[in-house]
């Protein structure tokens, strides 16, 4: 992945490691989950300011939304504890960049629409129709393509804009992995990964830029993290899965969906929520991940980050839920510790 491993080697090469255990929490990465790593960072001083920690009572924590690939690029940067990124690694991957790696949030992405007259989950479109769109083959909103499965709508005459992301992004991995699996063309001439060369279309930056680029353009089409579409007043498609029916996003089908996949610690829990196939399953369903050095850079600061990350797990989940993710079951968190003390120095009893 865009040689890595190298990357770090460089990156620990050129800085020092020691750091002030005054320091704050430094995190960065995935823009999909971060409003909830926002309001868990709130809720974690309030916790604090409580009286509750008494251990840990000077830590703060930063995070910087630079997107996945990015985070998972600066965690090489000694100063940086985490990264979040909705593109997990593969277990070789890992074990070359000498770290860890567990789920911390579920969630989907949303297919969003700029179309007047049109409300929220009435638009029905499937992968094939979708990766049409964005080979730059279906151009109208009209399209008998897209007609054939909205018989109950009147779509306008309208050129669709195509919106995607210009960094590199789990969103994107997401989608184009749902693209692939959808379609052949897209799968032989894009692929799927947080970058890719798109055929057509506006890059949006980050989950802010495709917001804005949808809204300012009638007739555009993007891709982005469902909690944030209600707040953007943006309208929403239902998708089509591998059973060929379409579901709408939603916290009820994330988690529907993300109970049926395999969890796995001893491959660090890599896996693709996309390739979930049940009646029910919503096909853009995803998971955020953390990403940690297994070394023992610093195992004061290993543990001062595993408890922030053990207060978003054990009292984070009302937030999560507040703004349409799903929290991660009781099995997988116990799954998720268990993990921790096996492999992150300093992560027993949390």
């Amino acid at each position: 992945m865009l040689a890595l491993a190298l990357f770090f080697a460089v990156a620990f090469t050129l800085a020092s490691v020691e750091r002030s255990q005054a320091e704050r929490i430094q995190g960065s990465g995935s823009t999909f989950a971060f409003p909830v790593i926002s309001a868990w960072t709130k809720s974690f001083l309030e916790f604090r300011a409580a009286g509750s920690d008494f251990v840990f009572g000077d830590i703060g924590v930063d995070y910087e939304p630079i997107g996945s690939l990015g985070g998972v690029m600066r965690l090489a940067q000694p100063e940086v504890d985490f990264a979040a990124s909705d593109a997990p690694l593969p277990p070789e991957e890992l074990a070359k960049l000498d770290l860890a790696q567990f789920p911390i949030v579920i969630g989907g992405l949303a297919v969003v629409v700029n179309l007047e007259g049109v409300e929220p989950g009435r638009l029905k479109l499937g992968g094939d129709v979708l990766a049409q769109i964005y080979l730059g083959k279906v151009t109208s909103w009209n399209d008998p393509a897209v007609v054939a499965v909205n018989p109950d709508l009147s779509l306008p005459d309208l050129p669709i804009a195509v919106v995607h992301r210009g960094d590199g992004s789990g969103s994107t991995l997401t989608w184009t992995r749902y693209l692939s699996a959808a379609s052949a063309e897209w799968r032989e001439r894009v692929g799927a990964d947080t970058l890719v060369e798109w055929p057509k279309g506006t890059a949006a930056e980050g989950t802010a830029g495709m917001i804005a680029a949808v809204k300012q353009t009638a007739g555009a089409i993007g891709y982005m993290e469902f909690g944030q579409v209600g707040r953007a007043g943006l309208v929403y498609a239902q998708v089509g899965n591998r059973s060929g029916n379409f579901i709408a996003p939603g916290a009820e089908n994330f988690a529907a969906t993300a109970a049926k996949a395999a969890w796995d610690p001893e491959r660090d829990f890599y896996l693709e929520l996309t390739e979930v196939d049940a009646a029910d399953a919503y096909p853009l369903t995803a998971a955020t991940f953390v990403m940690m050095h297994k070394s023992e850079r610093s195992v004061a600061r290993t543990r001062r980050t595993l408890f922030f990350l053990s207060h978003a797990l054990e009292r984070g989940g009302e937030e999560a839920a507040g703004l349409g993710y799903v929290p991660l079951p009781e099995p997988l968190v116990r799954k998720v510790k268990d993990y921790w003390h096996s492999t992150l120095p300093g992560g027993a009893g949390l």
